[in-house]
C-alpha cells in the first residue's frame, strides 16, 4: 500500500487519547490505513446493514462484542454509539478507532459526548510527495490534476474516465440524496457542474441559485452537504485591514481536483491544458497541497487570500505565529516578472521582506531573484521546509 504522511500522527495521538477519528472524502484510504496501523483490532463497517441494525437498537449489546476496543467504520451512520463509548472509555482502558466521511451532525456528537477524550484527524487523497514516494510515474501537472489522488486510481490502475463517474453518481448523489432527500436528481447534477465551473471564484448564492434553476436556500443547503461530505471547501478572506477596503467573500474550491474536472469534461492533461479552467484548476491544485501538508500533521486549516475592492489580490496567505506567508499560484510554466505584481504590491502594504514573496508556477525550476521567488510546482516541499508548513 502506498505509505500515508499521516500515520505517524494517527500513532502518536492514539498512546494519548481513547478514542481516533478520523474523517475524510469517501476512498480517500481511511479504511485501508486503520486497517494497517489496528492490525490487531477487530474492524466493523455500519455500512453493514446486520451491524447498523444492532448498533441503532441495541448500541451496548454492539459495543459489548468488542471489550478490548475495535476500529468501527463508517461511524456517522450511528452518532447514538458516540454516548455509550463516552461511558466504555471512561471505566475502562479501551481505544476505539472511529471513521466516517460524513459530517453531518458528528462534531456536535463528539463535542457533547466525547469532548476531550477524542483526537480528530482529516485523511485527504494523496499529495504529490505521496505519490512521488510509492514510485508512481507521472509527468506534468496536469496529469496528476486529472488524475486526483483517490488511492485506488494509482494501486489499481483505474483511468479516470473509468473511476470519477461512478464515484460522483454512488457517493455525491446518494450521500445528499440520504440527507436532503433531493428529488431531483437532474437539478442536482447541474449544479455541481456549475461549482465545477466556479471553482476558484467568489461565492455568489443568488447568481448560483438562478444558473441552477433553484431557490437561494436550496442552493445554501446543498453547499452545507457537500462541504461536510469532503467534496468542496471553503477558502475564507483574511480579514487585516492595511486600509483598504476589503473581500468577505469566501472562494469555493475542490477537495480533490479530478472531482472537478471530471465534472467539467476534463479527461486528459491536454483538454485541461485548452480549457478556460485550467488556471483555477492549477491553482485548487496547489492549495489542496498546502492542506494536506497541514492536516497530515494534524495542524488547524490556516490557509487564506486576501483580496482589496479593488481587485488587488494573494492568491493564497499562510499565517504563522510570527505573520502571514503570500503565495501568488499562477499555471504558466514561464517565469515572467509581472507575475510578481500583486506581491510587491502587498509587500509595501505588509511589510514583507522580498525573501517571503514567492510565485509558485508550472515551470520546472526554483528561482530566488531580487523581486521574489519562482517555485516550480514540484518543489512544494522545500516550500514547506523553508517556511515550516
Amino acid at each position: 500500500m502506498i505509505t500515508r504522511e499521516i500515520e505517524p500522527k494517527i500513532k502518536t495521538l492514539a498512546k494519548k487519547y481513547p478514542v481516533l477519528w478520523l474523517t475524510g472524502p469517501r476512498q480517500s484510504g481511511k479504511t485501508t490505513l486503520l486497517k494497517k496501523i489496528y492490525s490487531k483490532f477487530p474492524y466493523v463497517t455500519l455500512e453493514d446493514a446486520d451491524n447498523l441494525d444492532l448498533a441503532i437498537n441495541d448500541p451496548r449489546g454492539f459495543l459489548n462484542n468488542y471489550p478490548k476496543g475495535a476500529v468501527i467504520d463508517e461511524v456517522q451512520n450511528a452518532p447514538q454509539l458516540f454516548s455509550y463509548i463516552q461511558g466504555i472509555v471512561d471505566s475502562k482502558k479501551v481505544h476505539f478507532a472511529l471513521s466516517g466521511s460524513q459530517n453531518f451532525l458528528l462534531s456536535q456528537h463528539i463535542s457533547q459526548s466525547l469532548a476531550g477524550r477524542a483526537a480528530i484527524l482529516n485523511l485527504l487523497p494523496l499529495s504529490i510527495q505521496e505519490i512521488k514516494e510509492s514510485k508512481q510515474r507521472f509527468g506534468r501537472w496536469e496529469d496528476l490534476a486529472v488524475k486526483g489522488g483517490y488511492p485506488r486510481l494509482y494501486n489499481n490502475r483505474i483511468t479516470p474516465e473509468d473511476f470519477y463517474p461512478f464515484y460522483i453518481n454512488t457517493y455525491l448523489e446518494r450521500d445528499v440524496r440520504q440527507v436532503l432527500n433531493v428529488g431531483n436528481l437532474k437539478a442536482f447534477s447541474v449544479f455541481l457542474r456549475l461549482l465545477a465551473g466556479r471553482n476558484g471564484q467568489l461565492v455568489n448564492l443568488n447568481t448560483l441559485a438562478t444558473d441552477a434553476g433553484i431557490s437561494p436556500n436550496t442552493a445554501k443547503s446543498w453547499l452545507s452537504v457537500l462541504e461536510a461530505s469532503y467534496i468542496i471547501y471553503f477558502l475564507q478572506p483574511h480579514y487585516k485591514n492595511f486600509n483598504k477596503r476589503l473581500t468577505k467573500t469566501p472562494k469555493l474550491f475542490f477537495w480533490d481536483t479530478g472531482v472537478a474536472c471530471s465534472l467539467l469534461g476534463i479527461h486528459s492533461a491536454n483538454d485541461l491544458q485548452l480549457h478556460f479552467a485550467k488556471g483555477a484548476i492549477f491553482e485548487n491544485f496547489i492549495i489542496n497541497e498546502f492542506l494536506k501538508r497541514q492536516l497530515n500533521q494534524g495542524k488547524q486549516n490556516s490557509l487564506y487570500f486576501w483580496q482589496s475592492k479593488e481587485k488587488k489580490e494573494i492568491d493564497l496567505l499562510v499565517e504563522k505565529a510570527n505573520g502571514l506567508i503570500p503565495f501568488e499560484i499562477k499555471s504558466s510554466s514561464t517565469r515572467q516578472n509581472h507575475l510578481l505584481d500583486n506581491l510587491t504590491y502587498w509587500q509595501k502594504l505588509s511589510g514583507a521582506s522580498v525573501n517571503q514573496l514567492s510565485v509558485i508556477y508550472a515551470g520546472n525550476q526554483t528561482i530566488h531573484t531580487n523581486e521574489g521567488n519562482f517555485v516550480s510546482w514540484e518543489d512544494l516541499e522545500s516550500v514547506f521546509k523553508k517556511n515550516k508548513i
